[in-house]
């Protein structure tokens, strides 16, 4: 096997067995043996196996810097919000594994949190906060609206859809084609709420 498709095997490997397990289920001769490379390219490569994670940790949230595409200067915040809501399904479909580490890392962080997880999520959370806020400025949205409040209940909103799918599959459909539908749903509840009338 050539280096580069070694290196390669070890983080497809790695990355299905990490998200399978976590980090302190997988040994390093499971890699090894399921990537037919032998224990001394994983240290070679990525140092050993928390290297390894660290690696694939990396690749996996290495999509949250699309965020910066979505906000653009001058954007309207509701168009970015949009964005946000397109993005964030977008990564989901793409990453499937994705969701497995962004869990397991929040509820039980390694050492790789603060380095890699932390700071990826964060930006997202404050780029969404200062939209909120920038909406407020202008007033969009309710001046009483705390701002992180808001952009932690937009992430939920549309993570938590994802993170259910094999509990709600009998409720909603999770196709694919109906992800524009979705993100009008989500906007329309996120800016609207779901009450008919002031109460």
């Amino acid at each position: 096997m050539a280096k580069a498709d070694c290196r390669d095997k070890l983080l497809e490997v790695g990355t299905r067995l990490f998200a399978e397990r976590g980090l302190y289920g997988v040994s390093i001769r499971e890699i090894s043996l399921e990537a037919g490379a032998s224990i001394s390219m994983i240290s070679y490569y990525f140092g050993g196996k928390e290297g390894l994670y660290a690696a694939v940790l990396t690749a996996q949230f290495a999509c949250f810097d699309q965020i910066d595409e979505i906000r653009r200067p001058g954007a309207e915040p509701l168009a970015v919000l949009e964005g946000y809501l397109r993005w964030t399904i977008q990564r989901h479909r793409n990453n499937p594994s994705l969701l497995r580490f962004y869990t397991s890392e929040l509820t039980n962080p390694t050492a790789c949190f603060n380095r890699i997880v932390a700071p990826a999520i964060g930006k997202v959370i404050r780029i969404l906060a200062e939209l909120v806020d920038e909406g407020r400025r202008q007033g969009l949205f309710r001046q009483e609206v705390q701002p992180v409040s808001a952009a932690l209940a937009l992430a939920g909103m549309v993570n938590y859809f994802f993170l259910s799918l094999l509990a709600t599959q009998d409720l909603i459909s999770h196709s694919p084609a109906q992800d524009e539908q979705l993100v009008r749903q989500y906007l329309a509840i996120f800016t609207r709420g779901i009450v008919a009338a002031p109460v």
